[in-house]
C-alpha cells in the first residue's frame, strides 16, 4: 500500500485490495472513503468487496464515487460530509489517490489558504497546482465567512501525556481557568509500557485507557484534529475549518512515526518476522517472535535522532536476548544492533553498564548504519553504511527476525505552520518552553524543539514549567519557571534489572534520588521494580492527575513581560471574530 498522509484525520492512497483493508485496520485507520467508481478497470476490486472486508475489520465505509476529471461541488460536499461523519483517521482512495487528494483540497478552501493547501498536497506527492484558480475562487466565496469564534483562556493541542499533564497542572494552581483540549483520539496509551509488552512482561491492555476517563474535570474536550495555526489572530484551525480562539496556546500533539521513510516497511510490518514496539497493535507480535525463535539472525535498528526515548530500540534487544539466554538458544542466534548514530548511548556515564550486557549477549554493534529498505518476503534489509570518511555504501543483511524503530518527524500540520523552526518542530525556548516569536504560545513534549530526550519522564518535568508560565502570561508577567532538560530512560537490560538513566541538558546527570539510594549508572532490581510496578500508576494516577512530587519547577525572579505576552492578555478585550 502506498498511503500518503494529507491531514491528521485523512490519508489517501491508490486502489486498495481486500487484503489491504486488514493492513489499514492494523495501522489504526477507523474508516474508508471510496472515491473510485466501480468498473473503471477490469482488475480493480469493486466497492462492495471492500465494504464487506471493512465490516470484518471493524471499519466504517462511505462510497463517494467521483468520475475522473469531473470533480463537482456536489462531490466535494459529499466528501466533506463523509469526513465529518466518519470516525478518524480515515483512508480515502481512488485509482491513484489524486481524486481523493483533490476532494480534500477543495473541501479546505475557505478554511486554509490556497498556498497551504497546495503545499500540503505537494508534500504528500500530489501536484494540484492546476487547482489554484478553483481553490482561490472557493476561498474568495468564503471570504468574510469566518463567523464568531469561540475563545478560551487556554487551548491545548494534544491529549497525550504533555497536553493532559499541563492542563491539570494549570488547574491545580488556579481552578476555574477556561481550558480546551483539542484531541481526536478516544484512547490514551502509556507508550513506555509497550517495551514490556514486547518483552512478555505486560499485557497491552495494561497500557490503554479511555481518553474520557483521563480528561481533567472542568476542561472542554474538543474531539477533533488540529489542521493549522493562525497565531496573528490567536486562533487554531480544526480539521473541519472551525476556528477556536485563545489567550494562550499550548502545542503538544506529539510526533509522527514515519513508516514511509523506510521502503517496503509498511507492507511487511507485522509479518515475515518484522515487528516494532512503537505500535500498540504490534508489540505482542514482538514477544511472539521472541518466543518462537530458536536460531538465525535477529536485527534491531535505530534511526537518526530525534526519536521517542533513545534507549527504546535497545531495550527491545536486551529483553529479547535475556529471554533467549534463559531458554538456552541465544548461542544459536546472531544479534545485531544497527544504529544510525555513532555511540550506543549519548550520556557516557551509562555506557560501561550497557557494554557489559552487549558483551554478555554477544551483540554485534553496527554504528553509522541506517535502515533504508526492507523486503519481508525475501527476509532482507538494506542499510546505508557511512565510513570514517563520510562515504556511504548500501549493504544488505538477511534476517530471521527484525525489530524496527521507525524514523520520526514533526507532524505535518506543525511542520507547515508559522510556529515551526527549520527542522519542523515547535520553536520554543529550552528553558521556559515559550515560543521564540509568539509570547502567548508554548510547546512541550515530543513536538517541541527543546534538545532533550523525548520521553514521558521529560514531560513530567516540563508540564509544571509550562503550567506556571502559562499563568504568568495570563497575568501579564514574563515566564519565570525553567526546565533543566531533564529526561529519563529506564534501560531494561534484562528481566529484573534496569539501568536508570536520568540526565539533563548537556548530558549532566540529574538523578531523582541520591545515587547512594539508587545508582542509576548500574543495573538494579530496585529500578526494575520502579519500572514494572510503580511507573504505570505514577503515570496514570499521579502525573495525569497533577501530582508534582519531585517535579516542582525552579522559579527565577520575575522580569517585565514581553510584547507578545502582553498581547495575549490584551486579547481578552478583543472581539470574538476574525480580524
Amino acid at each position: 500500500m502506498d498511503i500518503k498522509t494529507i491531514a491528521p484525520d485523512l490519508s489517501v492512497s491508490p486502489q486498495i485490495s481486500v487484503q489491504d483493508v486488514g493492513i489499514a485496520a492494523s495501522q489504526g485507520f477507523k474508516s474508508l472513503i471510496i472515491n473510485r467508481p466501480d468498473g473503471e478497470s477490469s482488475d480493480q476490486t469493486d466497492h462492495a468487496a471492500i465494504e464487506e472486508a471493512a465490516r470484518r475489520h471493524g471499519l466504517e465505509v462511505r462510497y463517494v464515487p467521483v468520475v475522473s476529471g469531473k470533480v463537482t461541488d456536489a462531490d466535494v460536499e459529499a466528501f466533506d460530509k463523509a469526513m465529518h461523519e466518519l470516525p478518524a483517521p480515515a483512508l480515502a482512495y481512488c485509482r491513484t489517490g489524486t481524486r481523493s487528494a483533490t476532494l480534500w483540497a477543495l473541501s479546505q478552501a475557505g478554511h486554509l489558504s490556497t498556498d497551504a493547501i497546495l503545499k500540503t498536497t505537494a508534500g504528500a506527492g500530489y501536484d494540484l497546482s492546476g487547482l489554484r484558480s478553483r481553490l482561490e475562487a472557493r476561498d474568495k466565496a468564503a471570504e468574510g465567512g469566518i463567523g464568531p469564534v469561540k475563545s478560551h483562556d487556554v487551548v491545548i493541542i494534544g491529549g497525550g501525556a504533555a497536553g493532559i499533564s499541563t492542563a491539570v497542572s494549570i488547574l491545580k494552581r488556579r481552578g476555574g481557568v477556561d481550558i480546551a483540549i483539542v484531541e481526536p483520539r478516544t484512547e490514551h496509551y502509556y507508550q513506555p509500557g509497550w517495551t514490556l509488552v514486547g518483552g512478555g512482561v505486560f499485557k497491552r491492555e495494561q497500557t490503554e485507557r479511555q481518553m474520557a476517563t483521563l480528561m481533567p474535570k472542568g476542561v472542554q474536550w474538543v474531539r477533533a484534529a488540529c489542521a493549522g495555526f493562525d497565531p496573528e489572530r490567536n486562533q487554531v484551525i480544526l480539521e473541519d475549518g472551525e476556528r477556536i480562539g485563545y489567550k494562550v496556546l499550548v502545542v503538544a500533539p506529539g510526533l509522527k512515526l514515519n513508516w514511509d521513510g523506510i521502503e517496503g516497511l509498511k507492507e511487511t510490518l507485522g509479518k515475515n518476522g518484522v515487528t516494532s514496539n512503537y505500535l500498540f497493535d504490534m508489540a505482542p507480535y514482538t514477544w511472539e517472535l521472541v518466543q518462537s525463535m530458536k536460531g538465525g539472525r535477529a536485527l534491531f535498528t535505530q534511526p537518526p535522532m530525534p526519536i521517542k526515548c533513545a534507549g527504546a530500540p535497545q531495550k527491545a534487544m536486551y529483553l529479547a536476548c535475556d529471554a533467549w539466554k534463559r531458554r538456552g538458544v541465544l548461542k544459536d542466534i546472531e544479534v545485531e544492533f544497527h544504529n544510525a548514530g555513532g555511540v550506543i548511548f549519548g550520556v557516557k556515564e551509562y555506557v560501561p553498564a550497557l557494554m557489559k550486557y552487549v558483551d554478555k549477549y554477544g551483540i554485534d554493534l553496527c554504528f553509522n548504519e541506517t535502515l533504508v529498505a526492507v523486503d519481508g518476503a525475501k527476509k532482507t534489509a538494506w542499510f546505508d553504511v557511512k565510513d570514517a570518511d563520510g562515504q556511504v555504501t548500501r549493504e544488505a543483511r538477511e534476517f530471521d527476525m527484525m525489530h524496527v524503530c521507525p524514523p520520526q518527524t514533526s507532524l505535518d500540520f506543525v511542520a507547515n505552520s508559522p510556529l515551526a523552526n527549520e527542522a519542523g518542530w515547535v520553536d520554543v525556548s529550552g528553558e521556559t518552553l515559550q515560543h521564540t516569536q509568539y509570547g502567548n504560545v508554548f510547546g512541550l513534549g515530543d513536538a517541541g524543539s527543546t534538545p532533550n530526550a523525548k520521553t514521558a519522564a521529560a514531560v513530567r518535568k516540563q508540564a509544571p514549567v509550562a503550567a506556571h508560565n502559562v499563568l504568568c502570561v495570563l497575568d501579564g508577567k514574563a515566564p519565570n519557571a525553567v526546565y533543566s532538560g531533564y529526561g529519563s530512560c529506564p534501560l531494561t537490560v534484562e528481566r529484573g534489572k534496569i539501568v536508570l538513566a536520568e540526565f539533563a541538558y548537556g548530558g549532566k546527570l540529574e538523578p531523582t534520588v541520591p545515587q547512594w539510594m539508587l545508582n542509576g549508572t548500574k543495573p538494579t532490581r530496585a529500578a526494575w521494580f520502579l519500572k514494572e510496578k510503580m511507573l504505570p500508576n505514577i503515570y496514570f494516577d499521579m502525573m495525569l492527575r497533577g501530582t508534582e512530587t519531585l517535579a516542582k519547577p525552579k522559579l527565577l525572579p520575575h522580569r517585565p513581560a514581553s510584547h507578545e505576552a502582553q498581547k495575549a492578555v490584551d486579547f481578552k478585550d478583543a472581539p470574538s471574530t476574525a480580524a
